[in-house]
């Protein structure tokens, strides 16, 4: 009775295989495809996986594929001519077909001797290769461990992941604190998804927030960055902040920044509508308007000014979300040219006008003229200015408020006064 017992304790999990789904339409990547009869076809198993099943099933045409298998690393690098071996947390091979990338994953457990976490319990290091149904347990969200079988045309599905996709909602396979401890960055892919997908997240996930905020300080700032740009430039930045600025985590990305700043939500709306238009979005002008308010403030502190303001801002958030020197740079030029749109100095409109960042300081300010009623006329100036034809412009030109003019000493009288002072002395 004992082994029976032991038997049942330790028997693999029966998925539930659903065969009623439209997925054989919606997932036609000839790539991925690829990838899995090869696999197929030297013995192993090949499913795709995680982001590219859930998002077919929510009806969001899918960006990025995914495959699992049962074949190591190193027989799948075999296999793929274009393709290497990735990754010292979770190695993965990525495999090339031109500008298309397709990640292959080899099956993982979570329990193991040979995944390695620090004293907080996040992992360092996942090397631990286990079954199928392992691989499913080990995952995040129920949503993320759904298992596609082009071969037979089915959904498997281990911790009822579809069910959770039918009731637009986000949870955690296993303990909610245990999986946060292993990867902070997991909140950041619950708001992530709710905002993508309309899905409500656990309550039990949420209330770890404050928590999961300081443990981001042990993610590699750059990891983080990787992070801002799929939580940002996706079309729905507006609903991450939002959701974002209601906890601590907004603060442990940027921390001098105002969440409830206007500029910082108009921001987000603008990239939304940028990106929903077709037009183009890059990521130094949000980080140009989530440091503005640090960059004003260093500006002003006189006594600090040793270094640059720009610099000092930019060096210090490299310790949170590390921001790459091209967009460091672009933001710090967008700060810049904000002076010289106030003043509008007659005699170089013309060469401010071709700048190559008028254009994004020009939206940066009138972004700012949304929610501040001085910099609002200054804005409209610009509009018409960018408008009008040669006559128009002077005519707006000489509106513009006369300068104080600049007090010159007289050269000679200066030259007198030290020869003076040289004599008393």
């Amino acid at each position: 009775m004992l082994n029976f017992f032991r038997r049942k304790k330790n028997a693999t999990p029966k998925p539930n295989r659903i065969r009623e789904h439209s997925l054989r339409r919606q997932i036609t990547d000839a790539n991925a495809l690829n990838v899995i009869e090869v696999l197929n076809a030297n013995g192993f198993q090949a499913y795709l996986v995680g982001g590219c099943v859930r998002d077919a099933l929510c009806g969001v045409k899918p960006k990025d594929f995914d495959v699992a298998t049962d074949a190591p690393l190193e027989a799948v690098s075999k296999l793929f001519r274009r393709s290497r071996i990735v990754g010292r947390r979770f190695p993965i091979v990525h495999v090339r077909f031109g500008r298309d990338l397709i990640e292959v994953s080899t099956f993982r457990q979570s329990i193991s001797d040979k995944v390695v976490h620090d004293d907080r319990g996040m992992i360092l290091r996942d090397n631990a290769f286990g079954t199928l149904h392992e691989d499913a347990f080990r995952r995040d969200f129920t949503t993320n461990a759904l298992y596609y079988d082009p071969g037979s045309d089915e959904i498997i599905d281990f911790v009822d992941g579809v069910k959770d996709i039918e009731k637009k909602r986000l949870r955690f396979i296993g303990d909610t604190q245990t999986r946060l401890a292993e990867d902070p960055v997991r909140m950041l892919r619950a708001m992530r998804f709710s905002a993508k997908l309309g899905f409500t997240i656990d309550p039990q996930i949420l209330r770890h927030a404050k928590e999961t905020a300081k443990r981001l300080e042990a993610v590699s700032p750059a990891r983080l960055f990787d992070e801002f740009l799929k939580l940002f430039l996706n079309g729905y930045a507006e609903v991450v902040w939002r959701q974002l600025r209601k906890t601590p985590i907004a603060n442990a990305m940027f921390p001098c920044c105002d969440p409830n700043s206007p500029l910082a939500l108009a921001a987000m709306r603008n990239t939304d509508e940028r990106i929903l238009s077709g037009a183009s979005v890059t990521p130094g002008f949000l980080v140009a308007v989530l440091l503005w308010d640090d960059f004003c403030a260093r500006g002003k502190d006189q006594e600090a000014l040793e270094d640059d303001p720009a610099f000092a801002t930019l060096k210090h958030q490299q310790s949170y979300v590390a921001v790459p020197r091209r967009f460091g740079t672009f933001a710090r030029e967008v700060w810049l040219i904000q002076e010289r749109l106030h003043k509008r100095n007659p005699r170089s409109l013309d060469r401010l006008v071709t700048h190559k960042r008028f254009r994004a300081g020009y939206d940066f300010l009138c972004l700012q003229a949304e929610s501040d009623e001085l910099i609002a006329p200054i804005a409209d100036w610009w509009t018409e200015f960018q408008a009008a034809d040669e006559s128009q412009r002077q005519a707006l030109i000489s509106q513009l408020p006369k300068a104080p003019r600049k007090r010159r000493r007289n050269r000679s009288r200066r030259k007198s006064t030290e020869s003076a002072q040289e004599e008393g002395s």
